[in-house]
């Protein structure tokens, strides 16, 4: 089974976190929701309260396949405030093991250091900040050990993207969502 590792500081942007979770789950991944204090409740962007599964400890994130950066306005500068974040983003990428961002989640890579030379995608606008990396538009990217996505309206191309990039067939769930059909791709 393959394992994922979601990380939720205070203000993060739960439509993109709550639907990733989702349909990894749906798709048979491991998903742990991380927060950083002891009280599992995290207060969300738009002020809902979401429960992690456990405080983030960057050894048993490390031991996951992928850790996944959601955004949020007010979340990506405490991430990129937090030494054990960036380590482990940069561990991750030393490693080779693969990084998820979306939206402001995709300045904590960034800041991480680990888009340079690599194709990858962000909020409207981010092609100035998102500098290390081969911008493009898109609504989500996979290159190298890295996948990245704009923002809320895409947490469906974005999670199905991380399935690709784990290995897992997700032709059978984009069918039962009737993702196809809505016209995704």
């Amino acid at each position: 089974m393959k394992k994922a590792a979601v990380l939720m500081m205070e203000g993060f942007e739960e439509s993109e976190t709550i639907q990733i979770v989702d349909l990894l789950r749906r798709a048979g991944v491991i998903v742990t929701k991380f927060c950083f204090h002891e009280d599992l409740w995290v207060h969300s962007m738009q002020g809902m309260d979401i429960k992690a599964d456990a405080p983030f400890d960057p050894e048993t994130v490390r031991r996951y396949d992928i850790i996944i950066v959601p955004g949020g306005r007010t979340s990506w500068t405490k991430l990129m405030d937090n030494t054990d974040v960036m380590n482990t983003l940069r561990w991750f990428n030393e490693n080779n093991k693969l990084i998820g961002a979306m939206c402001s989640g995709t300045k904590v890579a960034h800041a991480a250091g680990v888009m340079k030379g690599k194709t990858v995608t962000g909020y409207t606008g981010y092609d100035k900040v998102l500098t290390d990396g081969n911008f493009v538009d898109a609504p989500a990217v996979w290159d190298q050990n890295l996948i990245t996505s704009p923002g809320p309206a895409t947490p469906y191309p974005f999670a199905f993207k991380i399935m690709e990039a784990l290995g897992i067939d997700n032709t059978q769930l984009k069918q039962r969502l009737l993702y196809n059909n809505a016209g995704g791709r």
